[in-house]
């Protein structure tokens, strides 16, 4: 239960410009990846800014007997339309420090939230998948319940799960001129697990041979080479929206304005790779991502209902 809940009918219910204010004292920004569930490739990265959901919910004064914080979108009353996510007391009010917090965003890369994004207001969770950053946010509650209420922990998905580190690949060309240059590139994502480095296999498909199968005999053979991964701007200025510092952005320096980690944790980064003196054939090229345990992708993840981690392939040829 709550001390003071606000609520519409009460006349207390906290609105956007109140939300705005609140975030003068207690501001957040922060870049996140967003990474679908379900899809099998980032949705885009951005800058977004808010305020800290406790924050918010110590306006309601002490709480007692509360165990989840339960969150829902804008949508009609259609069952079937129903969007919305929960997260534990714990994950909301004692964030590790070195760790973002759960914030309500009401500002992308320096300009309010569109509707397509989910604005005005768009709860945003920086280590979890886009499921739990409910668009066209509306009403929030908290409850004893310890079960989570997240939609997609209804279709048999993994409500609690994190951003996978994992590698992606960009699109290329199917034929190469064989002596000209062949560049590969692709974009990683940082998960909780962080990123020791992306790494790539080069496989040459011989007339006859059988389609190499992930983890079959060929693949557990594979001997595998780093990727060149893109080193963090100079001038962070020229990346950030006009206004803001990087200074000011969680987990930048305060003092120097540099990356405390690179690539950032909930971010993604790029990376390449340029396979040289091919002779003409065709070829497979895989890229996989290795997060700071030393698991390769898509370990330690096998269940696809846990985040899209299949290793991504580019076939092509050189003529």
């Amino acid at each position: 239960s709550l001390t003071q809940a606000l609520t519409l009918e009460g006349g207390t219910a906290l609105d956007l410009p109140a939300l705005i204010a609140l975030g003068q004292a207690h501001k957040i920004a922060f870049l996140k990846a967003i990474q679908c569930l379900n899809i099998a490739t980032p949705l885009g990265q951005g800058l977004w800014e808010g305020v800290p959901l406790r924050e918010v919910l110590r306006l309601c004064g002490p709480m007692r007997n509360v165990r989840r914080i339960y969150y829902r979108g804008f949508h009609n009353n259609d069952p079937k339309q129903i969007f919305q996510s929960s997260l534990s007391y714990t994950q909301v009010m004692e964030t590790p420090p070195g760790d973002p917090a759960p914030f309500l965003a009401y500002r992308l890369n320096g300009k309010p939230i569109p509707l397509k994004r989910g604005g005005p207001v768009r709860l945003i969770v920086p280590w979890a998948h886009g499921f739990k950053s409910i668009k066209w946010l509306q009403r929030i509650a908290v409850t004893n319940d310890f079960k989570a209420n997240d939609t997609y922990a209804n279709q048999n998905n993994d409500p609690e799960s994190f951003l996978k580190t994992a590698a992606y690949l960009d699109g290329a060309p199917e034929k190469f001129s064989a002596g000209n240059p062949i560049f590969l590139s692709g974009l990683a994502l940082a998960g909780l697990s962080g990123l020791k480095r992306v790494e790539h296999w080069l496989h040459r498909v011989e007339p006859g041979a059988n389609a190499v199968v992930q983890d079959d005999a060929t693949y557990r053979a594979a001997r595998w080479t780093p990727c060149a991964l893109a080193a963090p701007p100079s001038d962070w200025s020229r990346v950030l929206p006009v206004g803001v510092a990087a200074k000011e952005v969680f987990g930048f320096d305060p003092k120097t304005g540099q990356p405390g980690t690179w690539p950032l944790r909930y971010s993604m980064t790029s990376w390449s790779a340029t396979p040289r003196n091919l002779a003409p054939g065709k070829y497979e090229f895989r890229a996989r991502a290795v997060d700071l345990n030393d698991f390769a992708q898509p370990e330690p993840r096998p269940v696809q209902k846990a985040g899209k981690n299949a290793v991504g392939v580019h076939r092509f040829e050189v003529t």
